[in-house]
């Protein structure tokens, strides 16, 4: 009889996770969340220590995630390096993945980010490149000055 053996569970390097960030984005779900135009929240921890958060603007045409109104509210205030970011719901629903337009939007903007999502094990936070696998990085491909015909 054959032992069985482990499932194979992909590696991701995860990190601690600031909690303080996790419980501004549900303070701030919780309290300015209402309706079906303001959903999600989201807080970003940035270099120097700042928290900033957002709501999504949600809106038929597609309106923005909170991830990307934070990273736009923290320009406005001058924090252009954040480190971390997470994403919560209203009405309890605790910690959201970023979509895939704000993987790659996030990943562009902030290489070195640091993504607060739910796993089995519990929250962790995870490098924004381990969100796409095989990533498209948009600065990559641009070429560095027009060509001439």
């Amino acid at each position: 009889m054959q032992a069985s053996r482990p499932e194979a569970r992909p590696t991701m390097r995860t990190h601690d996770v600031d909690q303080e960030l996790v419980d501004a984005a549900t303070e701030v779900a919780r309290t300015r969340c209402r309706g079906d135009r303001h959903t999600m929240a989201a807080a970003a921890r940035a270099a120097d220590g700042r928290i900033v958060t957002g709501v999504n603007a949600y809106h038929f045409t597609g309106g923005p995630c909170a991830e990307l109104v934070v990273v736009g509210t923290a320009a406005a205030q001058g924090a252009y390096d954040l480190k971390t970011i997470v994403a919560v719901g209203d009405r309890d629903r605790g910690v959201v993945p970023p979509c895939g337009r704000c993987r790659q939007a996030l990943l562009d903007y902030f290489p070195a980010l640091e993504v607060v999502v739910a796993t089995p094990d519990g929250l962790r936070a995870v490098p924004v490149s381990g969100l796409l696998p095989h990533t498209y990085v948009w600065a990559d491909h641009q070429l560095d000055a027009p060509s001439q015909s």
